[in-house]
């Protein structure tokens, strides 16, 4: 008996534990609908201590109408004997001590424990995802937004060319400037859709090809419609999502042990596939070994971001070079390119959020790729660096402690 009871009051204690421990906020009700316990986790949920709340009504946590109609709920209970919500995954919402409203993901299991009937109710805060979910559709609000004032714009441009068309004169003068105002329209065309219209069509030409004999109406229709939204939203919520884990802190470094040089090669080979018509991408190593311990991930970022700008800011027919080298103390990564540099009064705001050198024009872009990079490589306690000339291209260099 002795040994049983022990191990009852181990398992207790492990329970006591994990509860007591868990992410997720985890209270415990009566029949009555009285609040029989509540971990630290929904404590700082909800705001309260939690000799608060033991022995009071869970509707104390609930704001209207869901906090007026819990008695309701219970007195259904007590005469069914059949609980209102069994079950995870619904969404509502809770009240806080200092009366703000939250969303949070609540499951509900019905326990019973010695001829007692209670209820748990298991609690995942949605407060951050919520908020990004709005950040986005803000963002996407604003996005339309921008297309739909460029293309009042465009066809307020339009009606004037008419116009001007209409009362022109046959004046040699009205002709010229009639002549000067639709270039500047086949410009603006040309500069808004050429662009990206090539990109689709490239794209659209090459699964296509690589389909070889799965013809089908499908893979031409939905061609431009996959790499246009895939690429330039994934850019757009990574850059966000990215930037919003650093300020939060959420971003921890995770030493592993992996071998550099395969690593790069790797890069190497999948950032090869976006680059432009007869660009291309070189890899050299030098020191006393090729292993590291370093964070993976966070590298890994740092390296492609690095050589996306590369690519993107080169021309065709040029080298993207990447070195790395590895000393006893430090290791070194440098790309380099022959792009269009970055003029020198802008170099002192180029790890800025949401800045962007004079001379990027209408290259795509949200300004926050090197200011992500930079952060990482403080997190892994490293230093970035660069040496840049307008229309001389730009060598960035990160070091990094190296751990044996």
């Amino acid at each position: 008996m002795l040994g049983s009871n022990s191990l009852k009051m181990k398992n207790q204690a492990l329970l006591t534990a994990i509860i007591q421990n868990a992410i997720d906020g985890i209270i415990t009700i009566n029949e009555m609908g009285l609040i029989e316990s509540i971990n630290p986790a929904a404590c700082r949920l909800f705001g309260y201590e939690s000799d608060e709340v033991i022995g009071m009504n869970v509707s104390v946590l609930m704001p209207s109408p869901d906090k007026e109609r819990h008695d309701d709920y219970i007195n259904n209970y007590k005469e069914t004997l059949v609980p209102h919500v069994i079950g995870y995954g619904r969404d509502v919402l809770g009240r806080k001590k200092d009366g703000n409203i939250f969303p949070f993901r609540l499951g509900v299991s019905e326990v019973k424990f010695e001829e007692v009937r209670m209820f748990a109710g298991f609690i995942h805060d949605l407060s951050h995802q919520k908020e990004a979910e709005k950040r986005l559709m803000e963002y996407t609000q604003h996005l339309e937004e921008l297309v739909k004032d460029r293309t009042t714009t465009l066809n307020k441009t339009i009606e004037a060319l008419t116009q001007a068309k209409e009362d022109v004169s046959v004046s040699l003068d009205k002709e010229k400037e009639l002549s000067k105002l639709k270039s500047r329209l086949l410009s603006m065309a040309s500069h808004e859709f050429r662009t990206p219209l090539s990109a689709i069509q490239l794209s659209a030409s090459l699964i296509e090809r690589y389909a070889g004999e799965l013809e089908s109406s499908n893979i031409n229709k939905h061609t431009h419609r996959i790499k246009s939204a895939v690429s330039n939203l994934t850019t757009i919520l990574n850059d966000f999502l990215h930037l919003e884990k650093v300020e939060e802190g959420k971003v921890e470094v995770n030493p592993s042990t992996f071998d550099l040089t395969v690593f790069s090669k790797e890069i190497v080979e999948e950032m090869q596939l976006l680059t432009k018509s007869g660009q291309k991408i070189s890899y050299s190593h030098t020191g006393i070994n090729s292993t590291v311990t370093l964070d993976v991930n966070l590298l890994k970022n740092c390296i492609i971001n690095l050589i996306s700008n590369a690519i993107k800011y080169s021309g065709e027919e040029t080298t993207i070079q990447l070195c790395t080298n590895i000393d006893t103390k430090m290791v070194r990564v440098t790309i380099h390119d022959n792009g269009i540099g970055i003029p020198l009064e802008d170099q002192k705001h180029l790890f800025e959020a949401f800045f962007r050198a004079q001379n990027t024009g209408a290259i795509p872009g949200t300004g926050l790729g090197l200011n992500i990079v930079s952060r990482y490589v403080n997190l892994m306690q490293g230093t970035i660096a660069f040496e840049s000339e307008a229309n001389n291209g730009t060598t960035f260099t990160i070091i990094l402690p190296h751990y044996d």
